[in-house]
């Protein structure tokens, strides 16, 4: 069994959110609920739970200044974190570039199964938690340009620098990434998830298969039906829909 505390202000949605468990996720088991910051620091750092269900908003603070205090007590978080929410685009966003879980209100049991999945797949590898202090340095900023990214990969979660990153290639449902001075890094991620988060960092879509930094742009060249050359020295084809878009970039640049 994996344990498991819930942290919610709200006695109803905790209650609700242990009958989804019970249904949908029998793996996990409750050791502990809290209401508040206050409570929710004692109660994580009394039981050690090796996954937190945390709400954002609590009635004395948010979530994050539970894992602060935790962390700032403890030297770092050792549990796995999945925040429920209502639909905060901010947060969310911080989230995804840290590669942590989280449940939108109300929680839909099938996103509830893919979260847990994951969750066994991570407590399986001995992951550290470097990703939670990346997303409470991005939260503590208060800025939306982040830095850097964590990518989830089969052996665990690794940080990079965003302005590492070389190049991004689809395989089907997976993206491979190419960064500087490492090997590549492959995620069990779409291409369009990445194209998301990184376009408004420089990146841009090329192709069905390729997004790419403008910043490691060698050469665009015109003929054999157009292509880039970047500075791995790689050749990607450019689709004839985004030829135009591209000129234009390249104008400004």
């Amino acid at each position: 069994m994996i344990t498991a505390i819930l942290i919610d202000d709200d006695k109803n949605l905790r209650e609700g959110m242990k009958k989804l468990l019970e249904l949908f996720a029998p793996s996990i088991q409750i050791i502990g609920e809290a209401d508040s910051v206050a409570s929710g620091i004692v109660t994580m750092d009394t039981l050690k739970p090796e996954v937190v269900f945390l709400d954002i908003q609590l009635n004395d603070g948010t979530g994050f200044d539970i894992l602060e205090k935790v962390a700032k007590k403890n030297g770092a978080i050792t549990s796995n974190i999945v925040f429920i929410t209502a639909y905060e685009q901010y947060a969310i966003k911080a989230f995804r570039f840290s590669a942590l879980d989280f449940l939108l209100k109300p929680v839909d049991p099938e996103e509830l199964q893919k979260v847990i999945k994951k969750i066994e797949a991570v407590l399986e590898k001995n992951n550290d938690y470097a990703h939670i202090d990346l997303l409470l340095e991005n939260i503590r900023k208060k800025v939306d340009n982040f830095k850097r990214i964590a990518l989830s990969t089969s052996d665990g979660i690794h940080l990079f620098n965003i302005s590492d990153i070389i190049r991004c290639e689809s395989e089907d449902n997976y993206t491979k990434f190419y960064i500087k001075n490492t090997k590549t890094v492959l995620i069990s991620k779409t291409l369009k998830e990445y194209e998301e988060l990184l376009t408004e960092h420089g990146f841009e879509r090329i192709h069905q298969s390729h997004l790419i930094n403008l910043k490691y742009l060698k050469s665009y060249i015109k003929r054999d039906g157009g292509y880039v050359i970047m500075e791995d020295e790689s050749h990607l084809p450019i689709s004839q829909r985004k030829k135009e878009r591209l000129q234009e970039i390249l104008k400004t640049i």
